[in-house]
């Protein structure tokens, strides 16, 4: 055994699973996960010294690389002063005021501690607000694991939702509704039956659960159009596209004004984070100026809040998203590339350095089903060949893969060097069956 098995091993005695979050199991790839001890721009150690080019960024926050010199400075510093204070500290000012910056549709920053938490907030003050129930999420899209967001659908667009997860009562999955993401005519015609009720439309703008699902030409307007016109809110969950696909995030990208906005991941620099943001009329219902409630004794920890802002300080730099943006489009039309070589069904989305791959032969994926009937065996087959090249992607076919300013030139050769190899693995394994 190596020594991530034994580790693994170990933790198991433990941590349900031996792992702190689902999908770093491995269970889904029919492999063990390996343990990991140091990272260092666009790479990664293992406990056995085996190093890899990453592409999951600690899932998304990792922009700039692993252990960026600014950022690990930046903390140091904040360290030497104090861990926390269960009080208000200017830095969290500093990076809210930075936020808001680049994201003028947010008057006012509530800052929380993870993405779960600011969707959550985010949920309750929509409530608040409107005085009304229902919530209207999107398959494929996930907001973290809530009660009143881990609802499946029913049968049809129009039933009850029911609970993704035991321990969701029945009762809270019945104030949700899950619709199909990309469908404008679906959407329309089920805020013409329940706008009245809905108190607000959550949606990822750009899917990063299922892989990278952009939107169709049109929808997030349709979206925008449909709750003005009902008195829903709009809820742009830009835990993992804010600050990643623009500067502004989606909104900015896409030129669509939500009324709330949850943020996460790159906003602590790879630190437990999250937020919650928006109108100024909305934001001030929120407790101690408004009657609802949300607190949190660690929200706005000032070590986070250095990272954070040490992070998006990077972002300032001159063509910094269009570098990375050049390198990501580089990397995905590689990786095509190499897969119709072997004339395998390979399909691939990327919004800005989010990328999102299937074994499938529709393109560009578009929605839920077409994620769920791509080939999963293909990918498995794929990730396992790619890991054990020395290359770290996603272990789930319904996970984003995120490009940092890290990569260059010799990572996205390297990377491709072991996709065509990867890809010949492929189409030799699936004759054999």
């Amino acid at each position: 055994m190596n020594r991530s098995e034994i580790l693994f091993e170990d933790a198991k005695k433990y941590i349900p699973g031996g792992v702190n979050s689902p999908v770093r199991s491995f269970e889904r790839v029919g492999a063990k996960p390996r343990f990991f001890k140091s990272g260092s721009g666009a790479w990664l150690k293992d406990e056995d010294d085996k190093t890899y080019i990453d592409y999951i960024g600690s899932w998304g926050p990792m922009i700039a690389g692993h252990a960026h010199p600014h950022v690990v400075t930046s903390v140091k510093q904040a360290l030497a002063a104090g861990l926390s204070f269960g009080a208000p500290t200017e830095i969290e000012t500093s990076l809210a005021r930075s936020i808001t910056s680049s994201m003028p549709d947010l008057e006012l920053i509530r800052m929380v501690n993870s993405g779960t938490e600011a969707t959550m907030s985010a949920i309750r003050l929509a409530r608040g607000f409107t005085g009304r129930d229902i919530i209207i999420k999107f398959e494929g899209c996930y907001h973290g694991h809530s009660d009143a967001l881990l609802v499946k659908a029913g049968s049809g667009a129009l039933t009850l939702g029911v609970p993704d997860s035991l321990g969701v009562p029945k009762s809270v999955a019945a104030q949700t509704r899950t619709l199909e993401f990309n469908n404008i005519e679906q959407l329309q015609n089920v805020l013409a039956d329940i706008g009245d009720q809905t108190a607000a439309v959550i949606v990822e703008p750009v899917a990063g659960n299922m892989g990278c699902v952009p939107p169709v030409p049109g929808f997030l307007k349709a979206l925008r159009e449909a709750c003005t016109c009902h008195g829903a809110l709009l809820i742009f969950d830009e835990v993992m596209t804010g600050f990643r696909v623009a500067k502004g995030g989606a909104q900015a990208l896409y030129g669509i004004e939500p009324d709330l906005t949850t943020l996460g991941k790159i906003i602590g620099g790879g630190l437990p984070v999250g937020a919650l943001g928006g109108r100024r009329d909305i934001m001030e219902m929120i407790a101690p100026l408004g009657g609802v409630y949300q607190a949190g004794t660690l929200s706005g920890n000032p070590i986070t809040m250095h990272a954070g802002l040490a992070t998006l300080e990077l972002l300032e730099q001159a063509d910094f998203y269009e570098k990375l943006s050049a390198t990501t489009a580089r990397l995905t039309e590689g990786l095509k590339a190499a897969a119709d070589e072997w004339d395998l069904p390979f399909s691939i989305n990327r919004v800005g350095s989010m990328f999102g791959f299937f074994f499938t032969s529709v393109a560009p994926v578009t929605n839920f089903s077409q994620v769920m009937n791509a080939d999963t065996g293909a990918f498995n087959i794929f990730f396992n060949e790619m890991l054990n090249r020395g290359v770290n992607l996603a272990p789930s076919p319904f996970e984003s893969g995120f490009v940092s300013a890290a990569h260059g030139e010799k990572e996205i050769d390297l990377t491709l060097d072991a996709a065509r190899q990867a890809f010949k693995s492929v189409t030799a394994q699936r004759l054999k069956t």
